[in-house]
């Protein structure tokens, strides 16, 4: 039997491997166009974050490797032009030769894959615009982020692969924004689970734009950014993943049976219309095998089942494949998503009497460490009460909940054979009731009237009008709503009309939902449980109401956002790196303000900028928009602070370049360690000289400019009349008994006396710096003490900046400031430390360990 295959990676292979294990004198060749046959094509977004380290580890098989293992021949770099089933040949062009070439075959495999949709748009062959399809796609992409520093990217597709794009690019340090031109992020859920992924990837910064088209690529030389229907997004780096066509256009005029969209139609022996001919992968249409309509699911799963299945069939077994369910996962930042069988909207498009129910519940025993929440979907059919799909989401193993899906459905079973499932239990994994049990007790609940609820989606389309929303959290939790403790109901609750439409919310739904059936039996009539509770659900903002919730308020004030007390609004830090910015940096924070704020801006004690009463949900377009002007918000939290400095050398008595010295300061240090939690805030001021202008004896580390004063004794004339005294500010000069003397106690090394002597004894002086540790101000303050030597280097006081920051972070206590350090390890021995090389010498040690997760700053 001779069997040519076409195409390779995962259906192509896995039917040559499988054929020459069941008839290892089988004549199998296949014929690829690229130069991989075997690639990891789903884990290439992780590559692009790093995750994935080396590029070689995203080729599965080389030909050579695949040959000898399975015997299969491989001749790649053949792209195949036509096919004559009734010949039984096939033509294909030799991209090495250029050359056309005739191959014949007693059976032929179709397995040509697919290929990412490109539009026909301005700026699509820029360089900076990237697909994400082949590893070389991956490997171009990692390689242009690190090679040319991109800041900025947009993904185009908020599809499974989009999304992890768009999640490793924000590893790699990018600011990522997704657009999609639906009304939704990830097709196959439902709009409601959906919605809660968007609102969490917004959360971890990554903005999404839905019903936004992309227009055009801009830049001239290279992508700068995105056109789309509201305006333009900067964007360095531009990923297109708008989804995928079938590789199925040489196959025009064969004959072969196919769908509008191009897709090759097959039996259940992945068998087509042509005699011989069988196609599988992400080329072909099955059938869905709850509905028996046809399907379309490209993954990489499906497309092996399929090989394998087509290779038993060509061997002559009574093998078939029953069809895909459109499972699928996929993981975000700190979230993942699975999703198996029908989603509600295509549940009720297919006929069936739909009831649904989404619960939000523990994914392991609760005191466990890194217990989280997994929110589930089930949707049935209330007439077989079978169970039709399920939509999961979690930091957890929501592939496990998905698989439990795939088997109940694959089998038919219903919601009460599902019911009493033996599932493993051990804290570390699982709830005692496993969460999928849970979710099935809860949905037969529903089902037969022991629970009456609202569905989040019901929630979203306003179907709550009418009805008094009731908190029935633990603590009170709903602004302006009445608070009902389910421990104290033992009767009527006082204001609560029997008669009247209450919808009980909860933290997660169990709470309300036991009030329900409380309240029922104390004769309420017209409640309803709202499904998944405030952690799945947004309340609906009232007139003078903080609806931004604690969480999200403290997660803003990580990026410089302070929160107005009684407002949804915060008053936005642009870090200046050092009090000073450029005229055209000056209008972006005034247009920004006008934008984004309430055209207000002040200026704080660190001389950072405040734009005032920013909205919340303007937080994510401020920052964007400062970003193409290469500003940035933050300067809060406890870690180094922006450093702040005089004007140095621009100002008469100026020793010190504290401009230049301070940018320094604060691209080593700000950003250097911008993930370094330390026990507290630790604040640096650079003074260029010794009047101390910015205080930088009162920050927790304090550089002063010096110039220290060469006396030359030999020529020094005693005059009755000294200048060099006349000229110390402090009085450290005085001439005694026909000597000039310098009481370096009292003297601050300002300068003023240098080349004051007309007789040249004051001729010149060394510049340099003193370093003063442990300063602070505010309710409680101290005045920094100086180091011991007075430096007469950058490097050194970069030095000491960096052992300082080190020691703090090692040996000081959660909550504390470096004065209180210093105070508790006493002066002499931190000065030991920070003359020293031994903190150096541990720094990887020291920022590795697990400390101060949580700081003592609170602003």
């Amino acid at each position: 039997m001779k069997v040519l295959i076409i195409g390779g990676v995962a259906a192509g292979t896995k039917a040559a491997a499988k054929l020459k294990r069941m008839n290892p004198a089988a004549d199998v060749t296949i014929l690829t166009k690229g130069k991989d046959i075997s690639y990891a094509g789903c884990g290439l977004p992780y590559y692009v974050g790093g995750l994935i380290p080396e590029k070689e580890q995203l080729i599965v098989n080389t030909p050579a490797k695949f040959t000898e293992l399975t015997g299969a021949k491989v001749l790649v770099e053949r792209e195949v032009t036509s096919l004559d089933a009734s010949a039984k040949q096939l033509a294909a062009k030799n991209l090495r030769t250029g050359m056309e070439e005739t191959y014949s075959y007693d059976e032929c495999v179709i397995a040509c894959g697919a290929s990412s949709i490109v539009p026909p748009l301005q700026g699509v062959s820029l360089p900076g615009v990237f697909t994400m399809r082949t590893p070389d796609d991956a490997i171009e992409l990692r390689d242009y982020v690190e090679r040319t520093g991109a800041k900025r990217a947009v993904v185009a597709g908020g599809g499974f692969i989009g999304l992890e794009a768009a999640e490793n690019l924000a590893a790699k340090g990018l600011t990522v924004t997704v657009i999609d031109m639906a009304d939704q992020i990830m097709p196959g859920f439902d709009k409601e689970m959906a919605d809660y992924a968007k609102r969490h990837l917004e959360k971890k910064g990554i903005k999404v734009l839905l019903n936004t088209r992309l227009e055009a690529v801009l830049g001239d030389s290279k992508a700068a950014g995105v056109k789309i229907p509201d305006g333009e997004l900067k964007a360095d780096v531009v990923v297109m993943s708008l989804g995928i066509r079938p590789n199925t256009a040489f196959l025009k005029d064969t004959g072969l049976e196919m769908m509008p969209n191009g897709t090759i139609l097959v039996d259940s022996q992945m068998k087509t219309n042509l005699p011989n001919v069988y196609a599988a992968g992400d080329c072909v249409c099955v059938t869905n095998r709850l509905t028996g309509e046809r399907a379309w699911s490209p993954m990489g799963s499906s497309a092996n089942m399929e090989g394998r299945t087509l290779a038993e069939a060509m061997c002559g077994e009574d093998s078939s494949y029953p069809g895909v369910l459109g499972t699928a996962v996929v993981k975000l930042p700190e979230l993942n998503g699975g999703r198996t069988g029908l989603s509600e909207e295509a549940a009720n498009k297919a006929g069936y009497d739909v009831i649904s129910v989404v619960i939000a519940t523990d994914d392991k025993a609760h005191y466990y460490p890194g217990a989280g929440m997994f929110i589930i979907k089930l949707i049935a059919d209330k007439n077989s009460r079978k169970l039709l799909g399920v939509q999961v989401l979690g930091s957890g193993a929501v592939d496990k909940v998905t698989d439990v899906g795939v088997v109940a459905l694959t089998m038919g079973a219903t919601i009460d054979q599902l019911q009493n499932m033996d599932m493993a239990y051990a804290p570390p994994f699982s709830t005692a009731i496993h969460p999928f049990v849970t979710a099935i007790n809860v949905l037969k609940n529903k089902l037969e009237g022991k629970m009456d609820s609202m569905t989040p989606a019901e929630f979203m389309q306003g179907k709550a009008e009418g009805y008094r929303i009731v908190d029935a959290a633990l603590m009170p939790s709903i602004s302006g709503a009445p608070y009902v403790d389910l421990n104290t109901v033992t009767g009527e609750v006082k204001g609560l009309g029997k008669e009247e439409k209450l919808l009980l919310i909860c933290n997660k739904g169990k709470r309300a939902y036991l009030l329900q059936n409380r309240l029922r039996f104390f004769g309420y009539t017209n409640t309803k449980v709202l499904e998944g509770g405030l952690a799945v659900n947004v309340m609906p903002k009232q007139s003078g109401q903080v609806t931004v919730s604690a969480e999200d308020i403290k997660r803003v004030k990580a990026w410089g956002f302070l929160h107005n007390k009684g407002t949804d609004n915060f008053n936005a830090r642009i870090i200046t790196r050092n009090g000073k910015i450029t005229a055209e940096e000056s209008q972006c924070i005034t247009e920004a303000a006008q934008r984004f704020g309430n055209g207000e801006i002040a200026m704080t004690s660190r001389l950072t900028i405040e734009i005032q009463g920013v909205p919340y949900d303007k937080i994510d377009d401020l920052r964007a928009f400062v970003e193409e002007y290469g500003l940035e918000t933050g300067g809060t939290g406890s870690k180094v602070r922006p450093v702040v400095s005089c004007k140095g050398t621009t100002c008469q008595y100026g020793l010190a370049d504290t401009f230049d010295l301070s940018n320094k300061i604060h691209d080593r240090f700000f950003k250097g360690y911008a993930d370094v939690k330390l026990p507290h805030k630790f604040k640096i001021a650079v003074g260029g000289c010794p009047n101390n202008c910015v205080k930088p004896n009162l920050n927790d580390l304090g550089i002063v400019g010096q110039r220290i004063p060469g006396f030359k004794a030999d020529l020094c004339r005693g005059c009755k009349v000294c200048q060099v005294e006349n000229a110390c500010p402090v009085k450290a000069a005085k001439v005694v008994d026909g000597v000039l003397t310098i009481n370096k106690d009292i003297c601050n090394n300002c300068g003023r006396c240098i080349s004051t002597c007309p007789f040249k004894a004051m001729p010149d002086g060394q510049y340099g710096y003193r370093v003063y540790i442990g300063g602070r101000w505010g309710k409680k303050y101290a005045h920094g003490r100086p180091l011991d030597p007075v430096f007469t280097s950058e490097e050194e006081v970069m030095q000491i900046i960096e052992k300082a920051i080190l020691l703090f972070r090692e040996q000081g206590e959660t909550g504390e400031r470096f004065s209180d350090t210093i105070e508790r390890l006493g002066f002499e021995n931190v000065q030991a430390q920070l003359l020293g090389n031994e903190l150096l010498e541990r720094k990887d040690q020291i920022i590795g360990a697990k400390l101060h997760l949580v700081g003592g700053a609170t602003c």
